[in-house]
């Protein structure tokens, strides 16, 4: 068996109680490296097996496969697709080598394993290949969305009306998607806000959510709004050598 675990955004303390007596029945963990600059994504991780898992578990280190992330939009799709079956190369490898009959092992994801992770998909892919016999099993966590509505102390929706979450890419291409007041933005590596100053909406952004290192700015998006947005990124940024971050942008309600 197989779990995918949600871990939340970056508080240990975000663990589920379902999560934890999971990981402390696990024989090994599967920790994807991306690099001496995101160390500290596995060092929340090794903290939470140091608090829960059980003495005997095991900690295999899987290096993840470099990914274009330069691609245009209409290359974007294909680029991801190579990432993800190389990942699925390194996956199938460390489950056949290092599980033996009877034992399971475990993903431990940021945030919540259904929103914007690959790591279903690829253990999909792995499965499909028929290479590796395995079962999974998916534990939820606590998303990067929920813990920045959590801090902004703010609904994700206003009245009876929808809320959508979408990527920086499609905000930077298309704008902001009609009929919605409420929007999500993830994976906004080109800071698609940007270019949506002066329409009357409002800025809720996080960076670092559930960490030691949280930032969070909220207003009304105008051009110094932004630019201090864009400032306070960027700093934090070469600070650490990475960034995650994410926003809610509102329209207000009709009257």
């Amino acid at each position: 068996m197989i779990h995918v675990i949600g871990i939340g955004a970056g508080d240990p303390e975000q663990l589920t109680v379902r999560a934890a007596r999971v990981i402390g029945r696990t024989d090994v963990f599967f920790l994807v490296d991306k690099g001496s600059a995101k160390s500290q994504l596995n060092e929340v991780r090794e903290g939470i097996l140091a608090e829960h898992a059980s003495g005997a578990h095991r900690v295999v280190v899987v290096r993840d496969p470099d990914r274009d992330r330069t691609a245009a939009t209409p290359g974007y799709a294909p680029a991801v697709g190579d990432w993800r079956s190389r990942r699925a190369d390194a996956f199938e490898r460390v489950i056949g080598e290092e599980l033996a009959d009877g034992q399971s092992g475990a993903f431990l994801v940021w945030g919540d394993p259904a929103l914007y992770d690959s790591t279903l998909a690829v253990l999909e892919e792995v499965h499909a290949r028929g290479a590796v016999a395995f079962d999974w099993a998916v534990e939820p966590g606590i998303s990067s969305v929920s813990t920045l509505a959590a801090r902004h102390r703010t609904g994700l929706n206003q009245v009876g009306r929808p809320v959508q979450i979408t990527t920086g890419r499609r905000i930077a291409d298309g704008g902001l998607p009609a009929g919605v007041d409420d929007v999500v933005v993830m994976l906004d590596a080109h800071q698609g806000f940007t270019a949506l100053t002066g329409l009357g909406l409002h800025i809720y952004w996080g960076a670092y959510l559930g960490t030691e290192d949280e930032i969070l700015v909220e207003g009304l998006l105008d051009e110094d709004l932004a630019l201090r947005i864009s400032e306070v990124r960027a700093q934090a940024r070469a600070r650490k050598g990475w960034i995650m971050d994410t926003y809610l942008l509102r329209r207000p309600a009709a009257r």
